[in-house]
């Protein structure tokens, strides 16, 4: 027997998978508050979306290719597709049929257009009339109007129309981008709701005013959609001139790479589907209709706006680190033994009282900070600037891949550039694995 055949090997993929499985364990729990039971789904979500970024391609790839031999094969992405499918229909019984009802059980419910009394029905059309209607543009589809460029998981809107246009037209098939400024969860006056906590998805308001964007016109089938696109960072560092340029222009073409999977309503029709599917050229593996919104991620916005401390886990506050003694100077501390700081559950103010000190001690002619990743309006970063203009000489290393966060990346080393602050940029080859 060969060591190949002996040794069972992990698959990286599938392990992430497994991995999401026990998340989603914890939100099955009955035990677990309900609040962080649903963010637990959408943690899920989140770990999903990252996963379709970075490691869904070379498999859908190899499939279009039709590729039977390698790591990645069309075995190797139905194996993948299959396991993706089942995680997700898991997910959603468990939000449908376990979760928001919890949730409903203590007062907190997203209401769908069906269920809206009338009263709830006229405030929901004067929300779309005062804040959603003025931002969107449908887009009908015809020879001099082509598909328009759908961003990274945004969330969108496919319609069919029968009928004609203003200019006799007969295009049938608009689409509406919905705009990310937009709130995905509104939660309705207390007027309407009572003491309870009821909220209405961005997605049922402009579903149930579609006809209204396209007046004269018979609005047949429709559906919500959201597209993944491939969003790995792919910079040759040795061909390139300025790694700090091509990194923010691999940032801003990420939004439109190539497309990894397709969600749909779950009534989607098949015309529509297939429709979509040939836009972004996907095979039917790629497809996912899902029983509720397509983005189960920005449901943490609910989370956000009840402010019930009993159905959440207790606050977590970390403690000043413990070796250290609040008022006594960092730097005689450490002349009478090493330091370990614990985090998160010792609070970083021990690392900030370290380097306030540094910057105040005119002793202090050097400061060199490793940074992974901060915001520019930092305290640190603050700390960082107030040591250059009192004369010391600062450097700090940045670590350049990040993962897949949404901030810029390249606004830290441009702006301590500006200040006086001396970065180098480390850029690791690996990729990084989800969280």
């Amino acid at each position: 027997m060969s060591i190949a055949a002996a040794v069972a090997l992990l698959d990286r993929d599938h392990s992430i998978f497994a991995f999401n499985e026990r998340v989603l364990d914890w939100a099955r729990r009955k035990d677990v508050p309900p609040l962080e039971r649903l963010r637990y789904l959408c943690i899920v979500s989140s770990n999903l979306d990252e996963f379709f970024e970075v490691r869904a391609e070379p498999h859908l790839v190899a499939s279009q290719r039709q590729d039977a031999k390698g790591n990645y094969t069309v075995a190797s992405f139905e194996r993948l597709a299959i396991a993706a499918h089942t995680l997700v229909a898991s997910q959603y019984a468990l939000y449908n049929n376990h979760v928001m009802p919890t949730l409903e059980a203590q007062g907190i419910k997203v209401v769908s257009h069906g269920e809206r009394n009338e009263l709830q029905r006229r405030w929901v059309k004067q929300f779309f009339e005062r804040e959603v209607r003025p931002l969107l543009i449908p887009v009908g589809l015809d020879p001099s109007h082509p598909f328009p460029q759908v961003a990274n998981k945004s969330l969108n809107f496919i319609v069919r129309l029968g009928g004609h246009d203003a200019f006799g037209r007969e295009n049938e098939i608009a689409i509406v981008k919905v705009p990310r400024v937009l709130p995905r969860m509104i939660r309705m006056p207390e007027k309407i709701s009572g003491k309870t906590y009821h909220f209405v998805s961005l997605s049922s308001v402009i579903r149930a005013h579609l006809t209204e964007l396209f007046p004269g016109r018979d609005v047949g089938q429709f559906s919500q959609f959201r597209v993944t696109r491939h969003s790995d960072l792919a910079v040759d560092e040795d061909d390139v001139r300025n790694l700090r340029t091509a990194l923010r222009q691999g940032l801003e073409s990420r939004q439109f790479g190539q497309a990894v999977r397709l969600e749909v309503s779950a009534g989607c029709s098949e015309y529509l589907a297939a429709f979509l599917r040939q836009q972004f050229n996907l095979p039917e593996q790629a497809l996912f209709r899902v029983p509720g919104p397509v983005n189960l991620v920005r449901l943490t916005q609910l989370i956000d706006l009840v402010p019930l401390s009993k159905l959440c886990f207790p606050s977590y506050r970390s403690c000043y680190p413990t070796q250290l003694m609040p008022g006594v100077s960092f730097f005689e501390q450490l002349k009478l033994r090493d330091v370990l700081i614990h985090q998160p559950f010792e609070s970083f103010g021990g690392v900030l009282a370290f380097l306030r000190e540094a910057v105040n001690d005119p002793q202090v002619l050097a400061i060199k900070q490793t940074i992974y990743r901060t915001g520019v309006d930092s305290e640190l970063m603050d700390l960082l600037r107030e040591a250059v203009r009192r004369g010391k000489e600062v450097m700090w290393w940045w670590n350049s891949r990040p993962g897949l966060t949404k901030r810029p990346i390249s606004t830290g080393p441009r702006c301590s550039n500006q200040s006086g602050l001396r970065c180098c940029t480390v850029w690791w080859v690996l990729k990084p694995m989800p969280r």
